[in-house]
């Protein structure tokens, strides 16, 4: 099943148990899988456009989440935080921070990558690697920490 059959299913279900954050984020979701097959780009909605799209949403829940937190809006954050983990629950198994790490030592005996001038070198193979499996950050936070960089 793609994700977008088991969107159209998980939106009649939420729809039927009256879960109203969960029927927005799935809505939202389906919103940008009708944009991008109608963007007109030819492109069909693989899997790695699938955990490109879905990323790029848990990316501005998190981003949202930090500004509201900052801004003393805890109610507006838990409604983030919970579109977050609707949003997650799509998304392959995140790797756990030591997980991240093992596998960004691994990339970087492969590449020859031992010092901070290597970052160019390794941080694009690692995102390739761990992209929709990781976040972003914590790949780059991994990366400084094999590499040595502070």
């Amino acid at each position: 099943m793609n994700l977008t059959e088991k969107i159209n299913q998980d939106l009649k279900e939420a729809l039927k148990s009256n879960d109203k954050i969960r029927l927005q984020t799935i809505r939202s979701i389906r919103a940008q899988i009708l944009e991008f097959e109608k963007s007109g780009s030819d492109k069909k909605l693989n899997e790695e456009e699938e955990i490109k799209l879905l990323s790029t949403s848990a990316k501005k829940r998190k981003e949202a989440i930090e500004e509201y937190r900052k801004a003393n809006r805890e109610d507006l954050a838990l409604v983030e935080e919970a579109e977050l983990n609707i949003i997650m629950s799509y998304l392959p198994k995140q790797l756990t921070a030591e997980e991240i790490i093992s596998k960004v030592k691994i990339i970087a005996d492969k590449l020859g990558a031992k010092t901070k001038e290597d970052f160019s070198k390794l941080m694009p193979s690692a995102i390739k690697e761990l992209k929709g499996k990781a976040d972003g950050k914590a790949i780059k936070e991994a990366v400084e920490k094999v590499l040595g960089v502070n």
